[in-house]
């Protein structure tokens, strides 16, 4: 694996080396020692998968509370993706901030998010699967989300606001203004 700091600490693009020959590839998609290597400590502990028929889906931007904060490890199955992670962390130097990535089940490329983001993704394709690791479980009195087209984020979308396909909850979502304090 080729693990790579992103522009905001703590995150990093995970690179799987594919052996390719006339069948295919293989390739490792998780390994504990390469990620503790490139400062990666987390204790993942449940696996989330997700299926989107249309392009233009935007699930997110999601997080957790502590004592369920999540820390996530983020890899496309089938389709490709635009990634977002936005710094929640108050006293980070790059609260408020995000990064974007595409992801796709081409390249395997991942993205690991430490605890302290709200995450998010959009569809690119028809048919995406995408499945995360997380470090903590799922906690319904934990989990909030923060409205993904919130402009003072600035988010380069792929999709226009009235053309996302939304759950209710991600629709109602507050933006960062009126959050408050999630992460210190």
């Amino acid at each position: 694996m080729k693990i790579e700091p992103l522009d905001l600490q703590g995150l990093r693009l995970v690179r799987p080396v594919a052996f390719r020959d006339d069948r295919g590839w293989f390739a490792e998609t998780f390994r504990r020692d390469s990620l503790a290597a490139a400062g990666v400590t987390d204790d993942f502990v449940q696996d989330n998968q997700s299926f989107s028929v249309h392009p233009g889906t935007v699930r997110g931007l999601h997080f957790q509370l502590a004592p369920f904060a999540q820390a996530k490890l983020v890899r496309v199955l089938a389709g490709a993706i635009l990634d977002v992670a936005v710094d929640l962390r108050r006293s980070s130097p790059t609260f408020g901030r995000h990064v974007a990535v595409r992801l796709d089940a081409e390249t395997g490329e991942q993205l690991y998010i430490p605890a302290g983001f709200a995450h998010g993704f959009c569809t690119l394709e028809p048919n995406c699967m995408v499945a995360y690791k997380v470090s903590a479980y799922y906690s319904r009195e934990h989990d909030r989300s923060l409205a993904w087209d919130d402009p003072e984020l600035g988010i380069p979308w792929p999709v226009a606001a009235d053309a996302a396909v939304l759950s209710d909850k991600d629709r109602a979502a507050p933006r960062l203004a009126a959050l408050g304090p999630v992460f210190e």
